[in-house]
């Protein structure tokens, strides 16, 4: 997906990475993944996923999310499938309700995660 915004999808300072927000945009179609709220969020959480890959990590390395919900009636769906990505622990969260989101997106993701650099 061809980045528009004028931001970095995520941003390494020695071993701390600051992912932007991440909503459910398929990188192949350009398109949001908004057929179903359960859909949306699944594809917010591989977009998470591909930035802490892309910085050598994985959800186990993310020690703070924020999570924007449009709803809050969506509160129980979120923490339904969020609550599957993480096999130990969680990582600290806030969640808040918004007025609107980017691309009409349901639900949005931003996330600061701990990664060890390689010697």
């Amino acid at each position: 997906m061809k980045n528009k915004a004028p931001l970095s999808p995520s941003l390494r300072i020695e071993n701390t990475v600051y992912i932007s927000g991440q909503v459910g945009i398929n990188p192949q179609t350009s398109k949001l993944s908004n057929d179903s709220f359960e859909n949306e969020v699944k594809q917010m959480m591989k977009n998470l996923k591909i930035q802490l890959k892309n910085n050598d990590g994985g959800f186990n390395n993310l020690v703070s999310v924020i999570a924007y919900l449009k709803s809050m009636k969506d509160y129980e769906a979120f923490n339904t499938i969020y609550s599957t990505y993480f096999k130990d622990k969680f990582p600290t969260r806030t969640c808040i309700a918004v007025l609107d989101l980017p691309l009409g997106a349901s639900v949005e993701i931003s996330g600061i995660a701990y990664i060890p650099q390689h010697k």
